[in-house]
C-alpha cells in the first residue's frame, strides 16, 4: 500500500557550488510512503505525515547553507569546545567564508549539492523517526514552473526571531515589473540577469576583515576582492565573508518587503532621469511583485 501527499512543503536554502558561489534555491517536496496498514487501517495519518515528516525536512535543511562535504574545496573546522563551524569553500580568486552556529548547516555527504544528493541525505534522516508498519520511502525534489524571469538569491535577517536570522540561507523566486500597469518583461530579465546567484547584503552588517573571527585558511585569503558581513542575532554570531563580484549591498533590511521597494525605487529613479533627461511631463508608475521562493512576496510601489 502507498499513500502520497504532494506539496508537503517547500525548503529554501543556500548551496556551495564551486562555479556558481552561494547559490539561493527553494524546492518543493512531494512524498510517498510504501507499507502496511497499522490498527487504524493507515499507513500513516495524513496528519502526522504533514506535521512530523514535514518538521524532520524543515529541521534538516529548511533555511539553512548545505555544504557539500566531500568536494575538495570544501575545509570544515569546528570551534574547540564551542557551538559554531567554520565552513571554507576555497574557490580559487572567489573563496567564500563563513563561522556560524551549527544549526545553520546541513553537512551533505556529497561532492556537489544537487537534488538527488539532497534526497539521499532527507531520506536517510526521515527514515530513523518512521514507525515500523512503513517500509519504504520515496521523496521528490522539484522546482516550481516559472513562466518568465527569475533569481537565486541568498541573505541574513539578523533582526528574525526564526532562522531567517541565518546568514546564508536563500530562495528562487519569481519577478513581474509594470510601467504604467504594463509588465515589461525586458526590465524583468534585466534584473534577473542583475541578482543571478547574488547574495544581498545590508549596509550597516558590512565588516572590517580585521573584525571576524577568520579561520587561518580565510586569513590567508581573503582580500580586496572580498567583501565581508558580521551580525549577532539570537542563535548567535553570523560571519560571511565571499567575492564582491557575486554580492550587492543595500541601505535596508532584505526582507523581500525591502527588496520589492528597492527594485520599485531603483527603476524609478532612473526613470525620472530619463524623463527630466527627455523634458517628459512626468515619470511612469512602477509597480513590483517579488517573491520570496514559492507563493509568497511583496509588492513594492513607486
Amino acid at each position: 500500500m502507498q499513500l502520497f501527499v504532494n506539496d508537503l512543503t517547500v525548503i529554501d536554502f543556500s548551496y556551495l557550488c564551486p562555479q556558481r558561489g552561494i547559490v539561493g534555491e527553494s524546492w518543493i517536496v512531494d512524498i510517498i510512503l510504501d507499507g502496511s496498514l497499522n490498527d487504524q487501517s493507515m499507513v500513516l495519518d495524513f496528519g502526522r505525515v504533514k506535521k512530523q515528516v514535514k518538521a524532520i525536512i524543515d529541521q534538516s535543511v529548511d533555511h539553512k547553507l548545505l555544504i557539500p562535504a566531500e568536494h575538495p574545496l570544501t575545509r570544515v573546522t569546528r570551534e574547540h569546545e564551542g557551538t559554531h563551524y567554520w565552513v571554507d569553500f576555497m574557490r580559487p580568486g572567489k573563496s567564500i567564508h563563513l563561522y556560524c552556529p551549527a544549526d545553520a548547516y546541513a553537512f551533505i555527504d556529497a561532492e556537489t549539492i544537487t537534488m538527488e544528493s539532497t534526497i539521499d541525505y532527507l531520506q536517510a534522516v526521515i527514515k530513523r523517526e518512521l514507525p515500523a508498519n512503513v517500509q519504504g520511502l520515496h521523496l521528490t525534489l522539484r522546482s516550481e514552473e516559472i513562466k518568465g524571469a527569475f533569481y537565486h538569491y541568498t541573505h541574513g535577517l539578523k533582526k528574525h526571531d526564526g532562522n531567517c536570522q541565518r546568514i546564508a540561507h536563500g530562495h528562487r523566486s519569481a519577478l513581474q515589473i509594470f510601467i504604467d500597469n504594463e509588465r515589461n518583461t525586458a526590465l524583468e530579465a534585466r534584473w534577473a540577469e542583475r541578482w543571478r546567484d547574488i547574495y544581498i547584503g545590508t549596509q550597516e552588517d558590512v565588516a572590517d576583515k580585521n573584525a571576524l573571527q577568520l579561520s587561518a585558511a580565510a586569513a590567508a585569503t581573503v582580500g580586496e576582492a572580498h567583501i565581508c558581513y558580521s551580525y549577532i542575532a539570537e542563535q548567535g554570531v553570523f560571519e560571511l565573508v565571499l567575492p564582491r563580484c557575486e554580492n550587492e549591498v543595500v541601505a535596508t533590511d532584505t526582507t523581500v518587503e525591502c527588496i520589492a521597494d528597492f527594485i520599485a525605487t531603483t527603476i524609478a529613479a532612473e526613470n525620472c532621469a530619463s524623463a527630466a533627461a527627455n523634458s517628459a511631463a512626468s515619470a511612469a508608475a512602477v509597480k513590483v511583485i517579488a517573491y520570496e521562493g514559492v507563493g509568497k512576496g511583496a509588492i513594492g510601489y513607486a
